[in-house]
């Protein structure tokens, strides 16, 4: 019955079994509505029928008034109304919950758009593809996209799943395709001259596929123009990629250093100018408003971006907005930087916007034990791999808080 209506309806294959539940709630309310509508026509032709237009009867042959419509047939009918569209208002809820919310084992990918291609980054695999998205069939994989320039649209018909991707912001959406094969991926938000060529590819793979996908793409990444090829058969892959290495954790500790993220927010679950990176991802967050949040990558995201939209309890809201100032790549490394970090124990609370107590001879968390830096500058990294650009710091170009033409500003309880 499921085939013989998705072809009368003349739907595209089900992919994925979230697709084939979503089909189902569709048939129900086609279903119900034609059947509605088959009812309704034949009362009408009832009625055409038997009120029809007559020769006027004269006054001693005149009919008498019809029945009227009963009370309880009216009120039922009513009810009835109202309750199919509980029915369908609960089970469409249902079926958007369990789009939005995926798996906690779901693979991560980020994706990237750009006038006019899909650019996707994967943690797990160690490597970058444009316009390909490459999964394992039979596991959740969520999809965490942002845009370059203006509003676009990931739409896969085959899995049933559209969402807006917006610059400046993190959107999510997740799917877990059934079997191996290819999926086409589309555009849908009108996104310039080219956005008819706005198009991408998703290919499943079986595992020992996955697994050979993963074993040639983890060493390396690869950027534009240097794709990989793939003959009829999936699986049989050839790399041509360059020798840096990619590894998104690393990155992001890199930019937050860089950015000097790491002056204000500890790794180590101590408490500083701003909250605490560790354990934050997937926490609850308590806010100024009395409210709580969850702290994933769309929190983290409008933290950079926006950071008074939702500030932490406990901290000032003194954290500037680095909007236009680190690129998506930085952003989503970042996150992944974030969620590497296990959560430890919480210092004690030394009041709001102080520095925990620290044992004698630590350095204090974010600043590499250096003293108090100028707002705007980069705090020196001790650490291998990292280039120390002067004892002081240099200024972030571009950042809007800059240090004074003289003397410092220092940052007290």
């Amino acid at each position: 019955m499921n085939e013989l209506l998705r072809t009368i309806l003349f739907l595209p294959p089900q992919a994925t079994a979230e697709a084939t539940a979503v089909d189902h709630l569709h048939y129900f309310v086609i279903l119900t509505t034609m059947c509605g509508a088959a009812l309704v026509t034949l009362f009408a032709a009832g009625f055409v029928i038997r009120y029809r237009q007559r020769a006027e009867p004269d006054e001693h042959h005149r009919e008498a008034p019809g029945p009227t419509t009963p009370g309880w047939l009216e009120t039922a009918f009513i009810t009835g109304m109202f309750s199919l569209f509980i029915l369908w208002w609960v089970l469409g809820y249902h079926e958007y919950v369990r789009l939005r919310v995926p798996p906690r084992d779901a693979m991560t990918v980020y994706v990237t758009a750009k006038q006019w291609m899909w650019k996707f980054s994967y943690p797990e695999a160690g490597a970058q593809e444009i316009a390909t998205l490459i999964v394992p069939a039979g596991r959740p994989v969520k999809l965490v996209m942002t845009s370059r320039d203006v509003i676009h649209s990931f739409y896969v018909p085959d899995f049933r799943i559209k969402q807006d991707v917006v610059p400046g912001r993190y959107t999510t959406v997740w799917f877990n395709v059934i079997a191996p094969g290819r999926h086409e991926v589309l555009c849908t938000q009108y996104c310039g001259t080219y956005h008819s060529t706005m198009r991408a590819e998703i290919i499943a793979l079986a595992a020992p596929e996955w697994d050979r996908f993963i074993g040639r793409a983890s060493p390396t990444a690869r950027i534009a123009g240097q794709p990989y090829t793939m003959a009829e058969t999936p699986g049989n892959w050839q790399m041509f990629a360059p020798a840096q290495q990619l590894d998104l954790v690393r990155l992001g500790e890199q930019a937050a250093a860089r950015l000097g993220c790491l002056r204000c927010h500890s790794v180590d679950g101590s408490r500083h100018i701003g909250p605490t990176f560790a354990g934050l991802y997937l926490s609850r967050v308590p806010l100024e408003n009395g409210e709580e949040v969850v702290g994933d990558e769309a929190y983290i995201t409008e933290s950079m971006m926006d950071p008074l939209a939702k500030v932490h309890q406990g901290f000032e809201p003194v954290m500037p907005s680095y909007l236009g100032l680190i690129s998506p790549a930085e952003t989503a490394a970042i996150i992944e930087y974030v969620k590497a970090l296990s959560p430890v124990p919480p210092a004690p609370d030394q009041g709001r916007g102080s520095v925990a107590p620290r044992p004698s001879g630590t350095p204090p968390p974010g600043e590499m034990g250096q003293p108090p830096r100028e707002l705007g500058t980069r705090p020196p990294d001790t650490r291998p791999g990292f280039v120390l650009p002067s004892e002081q710091g240099t200024p972030i170009p571009g950042h809007p808080i800059q240090p004074p033409p003289q003397g410092r500003i220092e940052i007290r309880p």
